[in-house]
């Protein structure tokens, strides 16, 4: 069984899916990391992020592979782990600009066809791009704030900077970031993790 769970930037999609995962034994997948990890590759090319060229080369010369487990997804290249890098602010900024370009989506989808079910895949259009014959699709949302408030936990950020940017995110992501027409669309605003990871079960078909 494939599942997929789509959704806005700040959701709790990857912590829902690990849950998800989890619970049902499976690998959990995280699309996000790997353009998160094209983009920090290409500020260290120095490449521009919207030159889908310079940024293909870059993957071509060192692809960056991705280590997909239940108890979390990490990225490397070579023997280096890239993972630690991924969520810094200047990949933030950028992520949006390389998602958004048809040469990396293709890239990035190419790698995740390969993997293997059952899986649970999370990202922005798993379920209505990557893995249109999924059997259980969801699409998380929550209201900017929520999502702002929830990530500045992570990171010494100020709230309403960090939902400026979301707001922002969530302008770019539009193109790729909505749900399937079979989705499960669940407000994540007023759930607690295991009040949504419970949600999504409960929606699986009989296993």
């Amino acid at each position: 069984m494939i599942v997929t769970i789509d959704g806005v930037a700040a959701s709790g999609k990857s912590s829902v899916s690990a849950g998800v995962a989890q619970a049902l034994g499976v690998p959990y997948v995280s699309s996000g990391l790997l353009y998160r990890a094209v983009t920090l590759l290409g500020l260290e090319a120095g490449a521009a992020l919207h030159e889908p060229a310079a940024l293909l080369d870059c993957l071509q010369a060192n692809p960056p592979r991705l280590e997909a487990l239940a108890s979390g997804n990490r990225v490397w290249l070579g023997q280096r782990d890239l993972t630690p890098d991924l969520h810094s602010t200047r990949v933030d900024r950028g992520v949006s600009v390389v998602a958004a370009l048809p040469e990396v989506r293709a890239w990035v989808d190419a790698q995740l066809r390969t993997l293997p079910a059952p899986l649970v895949a999370e990202g922005r259009d798993m379920g209505t791009n990557v893995f249109p014959h999924a059997q259980a699709k969801f699409y998380l949302t929550a209201s900017p704030r929520v999502r702002a408030q929830r990530r500045a936990y992570e990171r010494p950020e100020d709230v309403a900077a960090i939902e400026a940017a979301l707001t922002e995110r969530d302008r770019l992501d539009t193109v790729q970031s909505a749900p399937a027409a079979d989705a499960h669309v669940i407000d994540t605003s007023e759930l607690s993790l295991q009040g949504v990871i419970d949600a999504v079960l409960a929606r699986l078909p009989a296993r």
